[in-house]
């Protein structure tokens, strides 16, 4: 009997999905993996009403009947390739913190329409996809300090927090002669759309697992879906007070399953990114999202396979060349399909708890995410309040990387009331980096300007105290890299 059949007690299954996905060897059963399967879908599907959400831009971005289908149909195909081909438990789903870069930052910021953005999603796929068969990514991996990892982490979450805010209108920007952002106006009915979202998804998440499983891990699906639901009575209630109802709801459509909308699936533009932005530009925002995506998708993997028993006794993930091939791929083709780049999902800890171990569980969530592009209807009703409340509490998921639990961080310090901070910010040298980079992601709108700013202070700090050669060697061609990028602005005006 494996170890896991051990722990488990579970009776191997018989017949062909036990020889395909090796049940027994695992000691689990089809029961168990098809209800894990259903479990991670449960937790993962908010991202498929947040994804157009976010992805719209409130009507200057993608449209959200065809970004729900592209969301769907990505997190489908790709969670099913990673389940047959890997028989891991991980699913795969457009990156909560990337589809934001795309959104806010290329399209927005940067001026690149959806097409070039997504052009520079498939680039960044394609060069991680070239980089998982050598042994050139760990490389870069390694080449960041610990510190400034975790630190992108927590910048991507308050980031996604703070674009959540805005979104709900319960941060506004400011006035020349005051504040660069204020507090909104909470006399709203936008602002109680989304303090009622906030408090259901709250209540959801504190009590749900009491009330049924199924509630517990799928707090934010049904509170998204309360939220609409609330914001559609408003409207209706008060549909001749334009200026109190909530935008973005108008009515419910007379159906809310129609035909998959695929208009959007192929439209890419590879050039664009470097005709508007110049060569040096364009490759360092390539870059960042790249960083983004491997620093992800790494402790993704070894996190969730430290739940699931896929860690050998060293801590190493045996052959993880292959979720790494699968979710390369996934960013390929999350840009192709205009969904944004997908990646593996730490929600699929979720399914692991249920006792999935193999890729039928993955099978399973594939499917069930499928099945949700026949619900395109319910993209346009969705509000931005509805999804706002989301975005927050994802936001903090990810700022959670800055405290570890005792079982997986001894060498962390802790306290009476639980571990410390993973980042000493009491260390100037690696302290201040990392907290610049947080902090510059949401006050600039742009992950890369966070990145970019932390690692060139990181190596002034180790220039300026005498330990230049603790930089490691890829550092150095970052560091330049990203200088060459700020400095872009100065050398169109004055070089070129």
């Amino acid at each position: 009997m494996s170890k896991v059949s051990a722990e488990t007690g579970a009776v191997p299954s018989r017949g062909l999905l036990d020889r395909v996905f090796k049940l027994s060897e695992y000691g689990t059963t089809v029961k168990t993996e098809v209800m894990a399967g259903i479990t991670t879908f449960m937790v993962m599907s908010y991202i498929v009403f947040v994804n157009p959400s976010v992805l719209s831009l409130q009507g200057r971005g993608l449209p959200p009947a065809a970004t729900l289908t592209a969301t769907a149909l990505v997190a489908g195909v790709m969670t099913i390739l990673m389940g047959l081909y890997t028989n891991k438990a991980f699913a795969i789903a457009s990156g909560m913190g990337l589809n934001a870069v795309v959104a806010y930052q290329l399209i927005a910021a940067m001026g690149l329409t959806p097409a070039e953005a997504m052009g520079v999603i498939v680039i960044e796929g394609l060069i991680i996809l070239v980089l998982t068969q050598t042994n050139f990514r760990e490389a870069i991996m390694r080449a960041i300090p610990t510190e400034l990892k975790r630190a992108i982490a927590v910048g991507i979450g308050l980031f996604l927090a703070f674009i959540g805010l805005v979104n709900a209108g319960f941060v506004v920007p400011g006035t020349p002669d005051t504040t660069a952002v204020r507090l909104g106006d909470l006399t709203t009915f936008p602002i109680l759309v989304f303090v009622f979202g906030m408090m259901v998804m709250i209540f959801l998440r504190s009590v749900g697992a009491r009330i049924h499983p199924i509630v517990g891990n799928a707090y934010l699906l049904i509170g998204i879906l309360l939220t609409t639901l609330f914001a559609t009575i408003i409207n209706t209630t008060f549909f001749d007070r334009s200026a109190w109802s909530v935008p973005g709801v108008a009515q419910w459509p007379s159906s809310i399953i129609s035909a998959p909308d695929f208009s959007t699936i192929g439209n890419v533009n590879l050039t664009g990114v470097f005709n508007k932005l110049g060569t040096i530009s364009a490759l360092l925002v390539i870059f960042s999202i790249m960083l983004s995506d491997f620093f992800d998708t790494m402790g993704t993997l070894v996190g969730v396979g430290s739940k699931a028993g896929y860690l050998d006794d060293q801590g190493n993930f045996p052959d993880v060349k292959k979720p790494l091939l699968v979710d390369s791929l996934a960013a390929v083709v999350g840009g192709f399909a205009n969904a944004s780049s997908a990646t593996t999902y730490i929600e699929s800890a979720a399914g692991i708890e249920a006792g999935g171990r193999t890729g039928l569980t993955s099978v399973v969530t594939g499917i069930c995410f499928l099945l949700m592009m026949f619900l395109s209807p319910l993209a346009s009703v969705i509000p931005a309040q509805a999804t706002a409340p989301a975005l927050v509490l994802v936001g903090w998921m990810m700022m959670t990387t800055l405290a570890e639990s005792e079982e997986t961080a001894d060498e962390v310090e802790h306290t009476a009331s639980g571990p410390r901070s993973t980042i000493p910010f009491g260390n100037f040298e690696v302290g201040f980096p990392a907290a610049i980079t947080m902090i510059v992601m949401p006050f600039t709108y742009s992950i890369t300007d966070g990145i970019g700013a932390g690692i060139i202070l990181y190596t002034l700090i180790q220039i300026f105290t005498g330990k230049a050669r603790k930089v490691h060697p890829g550092l150095w061609i970052v560091t330049v890299a990203f200088v060459l990028y700020f400095l872009q602005g100065v050398l169109d005006k004055y070089l070129i």
